[in-house]
């Protein structure tokens, strides 16, 4: 029996992510009914009442709701925002224990309602978190997809384009691999119009510097924000609204998404960001983009960084 093809969207984290998100869902008006839930039911109150005062002016008019996991029975997609977030002396991998028990708890519920649409995962790590997920969930690795790296590829456009005065819109370029520490730059197929960025810096050579500037900016804005502001959740929150119309509006977006490799780019078993066909079915295909040698072997290493995470919670997932 096919999927019936609504616009219901049910969000999960309420915090500074999931409100953000929800404000501009209602905003762009993208869904019929938005259903939010979270553990701080008071919370969830005051925003939908502060959202629906507010979605008369918005695109297209918005209904939102406070529900419980139930109302994911006929939901199209469910973004997940909740989770833990780092404390100070917590390890990475403290925290990705921590939110791997909480995801198979939520997962286990939204499973349990008789959900059978696409999973989005905006909660870090996000790869990983993407693949416990897909795991718990036992959905089809399509009706699985994380945030992955949209927003560095936004943040990488944004530079781009101010180094060179245009839109990011004219700008294509994509950050690939982990949403983390080791994601790359796809400088080889960065371009405006054609005109390949990365020979156009390395020949001039007031701008050579500016090549891995760019990349370390790139990668580090996050360090920077939540320095000045405590946490990142605007950039996210467009990036997510972005992939959500992309699903509903069976937009065929080709989208750089956390998606589950079976060998594509030379890698299996792994939720990672990568170059994605983005369908009202979900993720339905992997563009795997011409990397150089160096390229290359930057992405193994990233995908080496996310396995070996996935290694140590295989026993979270499965206890």
């Amino acid at each position: 029996m096919e999927r019936t093809k609504g616009n219901k969207v049910v969000l999960v984290g309420d915090g500074a992510v999931g409100s953000s998100y929800a404000f501009a869902m209602v905003a762009k008006g993208v869904a019929d009914e938005l259903v939010i839930i979270d553990l701080n039911e008071d919370k969830v109150k005051g925003d939908v009442m502060d959202l629906n005062h507010g979605a008369p002016y918005g695109d297209s008019r918005v209904t939102v709701k406070a529900g419980q996991y139930s109302d994911c029975s006929d939901a199209d997609i469910v973004v997940i925002t909740a989770g833990a977030a780092q404390k100070p002396g917590e390890t990475r991998l403290d925290l990705v224990e921590k939110n791997t028990k909480i995801f198979k708890s939520i997962v286990t519920e939204i499973m349990n309602s008789g959900f059978d649409g696409i999973f989005l995962i905006a909660t870090n790590p996000v790869d990983i978190l993407t693949y416990v997920t897909y795991k718990v969930s036992g959905l089809p690795k399509e009706r699985v997809i994380g945030s992955g790296t949209i927003l560095d590829t936004a943040r990488f456009k944004f530079e781009l384009a101010e180094e060179f005065g245009v839109s990011p819109g004219s700008v294509h370029g994509q950050i690939i691999g982990e949403h983390g520490d080791s994601e790359l730059a796809v400088w080889s197929q960065a371009n405006i119009a054609g005109q390949p960025l990365f020979d156009i810096l390395k020949n001039d050579k007031k701008r050579e510097k500016r090549i891995e500037e760019i990349f370390v900016r790139t990668r580090d804005a996050a360090y920077e924000i939540i320095e000045a502001k405590g946490a990142t959740y605007y950039g996210i929150a467009m990036g997510l609204l972005h992939i959500t119309k992309a699903i509903l509006f069976n937009q065929k977006k080709v989208l750089t998404v956390s998606s589950y490799l079976e060998g594509e780019y030379g890698q299996e078993d792994v939720y990672i960001g990568v170059p994605t066909l983005v369908t009202r079915d979900g993720a339905q295909r992997i563009f795997e983009s011409p990397l150089s040698e160096e390229e290359q072997a930057q992405f193994d290493k990233s995908a080496q960084v996310l396995k070996e995470m996935q290694d140590k919670i295989q026993n979270h997932i499965i206890a």
